[in-house]
């Protein structure tokens, strides 16, 4: 945890100032005060083929990002956090697809970023392999899984409320269940499903709890009071201000 008690993370860097994802967006975060930058990492089109064939990690969201763009491999992303002004940042590597964990701690290990790099993920098989992997790699869980942006479809938005209202409800047990099984480090959550309750079950299981995305500086103190260790936010430019 940053010594504040409170983990600042800038979200794909700092996707509101510069194009989330890219140096660019990391520098920005880290001008604007972040401990922490999450990056997303899968891997292409390109899973059955053979290891030497396979085209390298990248850091995108998802297949429409990596295809609308050139993104950064992996490798040229971790390279940046050997130099300022990211030497000093810790990594957050959102797993976005299971089956490749062996090359994301191995590119860590290569530069000896293990002790200052997490991962985060909604996939249970990913924070298992890497576990066994690298144990002094910190997990986190990443809760929930979704695989599209219900968020953005207007006919869902009536659902969605209804469904995270009781998803709401239901996490804090479902946390002091699972918690203890998964032994990570941190968890990950949708902001709207925090609570007070849920902040007490990390608090007792030892985990920090991160709520994301952030982008609204009221919700942030909302969020703080209700006692989260951390903040995930596309504009660092709040952080400033939640901290004076």
């Amino acid at each position: 945890m940053p010594s504040e008690g409170l983990r600042l993370v800038g979200h794909k860097g700092a996707d509101l100032i510069a194009p989330g994802n890219t140096i660019e967006s990391f520098h920005a975060a880290a001008e604007h005060g972040v401990d922490t930058i999450e990056l997303d990492v899968l891997w292409l089109r390109d899973a059955h083929l053979p290891l030497e064939q396979r085209a390298p990690l990248v850091v995108a969201h998802d297949w429409h990002d990596a295809e609308r763009r050139t993104p950064l491999t992996l490798a040229e992303a971790l390279d940046a956090f050997l130099e300022p002004p990211l030497a000093a940042v810790e990594i957050d590597i959102d797993i976005k697809l299971p089956g490749r964990e062996e090359e994301i701690v191995t590119a860590l290990r290569e530069r000896d970023l293990v002790g200052r790099a997490m991962v985060s993920t909604m996939e249970l098989f990913s924070l298992g392999r890497v576990l066994e992997l690298e144990p002094k790699l910190r997990r986190g869980w990443t809760y929930p899984k979704v695989t599209k942006d219900w968020a953005s479809k207007r006919w869902a938005k009536g659902p969605m409320l209804a469904a995270l209202m009781a998803m709401r409800q239901r996490l804090p047990g479902l946390a002091a269940e699972k918690l203890p099984k998964f032994g990570v480090e941190s968890m990950w959550v949708y902001h709207p499903l925090v609570s007070r309750r849920l902040a007490r079950i990390t608090k007792l299981a030892d985990v920090e709890l991160i709520a994301w995305t952030v982008d609204d500086l009221t919700r942030m103190e909302r969020l703080v009071a209700a006692g989260v260790n951390g903040l995930v936010s596309n504009d660092p430019r709040l952080f400033r201000r939640l901290m004076h």
